[in-house]
């Protein structure tokens, strides 16, 4: 199994350690680093809970408790069965810290509430100017109009750090919103009660300049030496997966993505945690053979320094940006991390405008598919097999330390070693 997908999703590293002589089984969670740890999200499969917990009847749900404290979790049922597949729950570790946690099982109706600090949301907008959140649809196709159907554009995900967004039509660049507060906003987005998100307001604002580029890591294919962005797709629908106090999860699935002569199926999961200045994409590519090279990457059009390329520790390489870049005239920071021994190249792609060349694929957004002013990196990917990414964004006006590159690639270094050595969940 790869460290990458050991790592918060959370398959850790799950070990069993069966005392027979014991009644009552108890979860154990060990901090393998010097370092302290904040809402580490953990997650059991209900599987491994079955095995090892009793519960009265099918329909209860497991929740976790540390001493008379119940920690935050949710029970997630990933696949749309009405049952729960896996508990996800977050604890805070000291450096070598291992703690001795029970399981308890209550009624649905009866399960705890905490602080939502995840969110995503997808709003379709409808006949008296209003936004209903749907946990699926399609995008609109814009090869004979455009038009926008949804809350801010976009299918939107956020935690108590950043929020980001992607365009729920064929530009399908994603984009990001600086936060002030770690209060949750994107509900609010394009609603009157907020009013502009363009303008710096108590909460944040956008603060990404995306023109033609892929934006805040959004996807292409370099075939050759040329870059198909993931847009224009036959077909593009959002799925929500889960949402709750410690992760949300959706799915951005397309079809028909034109890739030189061949035609592909994607499917992105990306999953959001608490307290992260970064979130998880899982890329899945189907409808070729051998391998090729998926693509993503960070605007630079407002860069004015050398990007940034260096290991985070001995397993994961960085490309990185941070620079007086943002809408707002202030430090912004964005990275991709990913596993260094899939990277395949890292390069600079052209600042030709081809928008006014006549390449004009939305003319009212002034976009182009064509791919310009964008850092990338090139991941190594074979047929139906997810390719991970974590895409980072750091803003200095919510915090003065990321004004400087070396807090930022700190930051970097210290959530590549807890990827690269996750906590132990052992049950006994």
């Amino acid at each position: 199994m790869d460290m990458g997908s050991r790592f918060l999703r959370l398959c850790f590293v799950v070990a069993f350690a069966v005392v027979s002589c014991q009644k009552t089984k108890v979860i154990v969670v060990k901090n393998p680093l010097d370092q302290k740890r904040s809402d580490e999200v953990l997650i059991v499969n209900r599987e491994t809970i079955a095995q090892s917990f009793h519960a009265d009847n099918p329909g209860l749900l497991p929740v976790i408790r540390h001493g008379d404290r119940i920690l935050p979790s949710q029970a997630d049922d990933l696949d749309g069965d009405g049952s729960w597949d896996e508990l996800a729950f977050m604890v805070d570790l000291d450096a070598r810290e291992e703690l001795v946690l029970d399981v308890a099982f209550v009624e649905p109706d009866a399960y705890p509430e905490f602080e939502k600090r995840t969110n995503v949301r997808l709003g379709i907008e409808q006949d008296d100017g209003s936004y209903l959140e749907v946990d699926h649809y399609a995008a609109p196709g814009c090869r004979d109009s455009f038009r926008i159907i949804a809350q801010g554009e976009s299918v939107s995900w956020e935690n108590d750090k950043m929020a980001f967004r992607n365009y729920f039509d064929c530009r399908n660049i994603k984009d990001l919103f600086g936060k002030l507060k770690p209060e949750l906003i994107i509900d609010k987005i394009g609603t009157p009660e907020m009013g502009s998100y363009h303008d710096l307001a108590d909460w944040g604002m956008d603060v990404l300049h995306c023109g033609s580029s892929v934006g805040s890591g959004g996807l292409a294919m370099l075939e050759k030496d040329s870059l198909y962005r993931l847009g224009s797709t036959d077909t593009y629908e959002y799925y929500k997966v889960t949402e709750g106090p410690v992760r949300s999860v959706f799915d951005l699935k397309y079809t028909g993505w034109q890739v030189a002569d061949e035609n592909l199926s994607a499917v992105e999961r990306i999953s959001i945690y608490p307290g992260k200045h970064w979130f998880r994409s899982d890329v899945t590519v189907s409808g070729f053979t051998g391998k090729k090279q998926l693509v993503t990457g960070i605007v630079t059009s407002l860069l004015k320094n050398d990007p940034h390329h260096f290991m985070a520790n001995g397993e994961y390489d960085v490309i990185a940006t941070l620079d007086r870049q943002s809408l707002n005239n202030d430090t912004l920071g964005m990275a991709v991390m990913l596993k260094a021994d899939e990277v395949t190249r890292v390069a600079r792609a052209t600042d030709i405008n081809y928008f006014n060349l006549g390449y004009r694929t939305v003319p009212e957004k002034n976009f182009s598919q064509v791919i310009s002013e964008t850092y990338y990196v090139a991941q190594a990917v074979e047929n139906e097999i997810p390719a991970r990414h974590y895409f980072f964004a750091v803003w200095g006006l919510e915090n003065p330390k990321w004004n400087q590159i070396e807090e930022f690639r700190k930051y970097m270094s210290e959530e590549a070693e807890k990827l690269s050595h996750p906590v132990l969940v052992m049950i006994r």
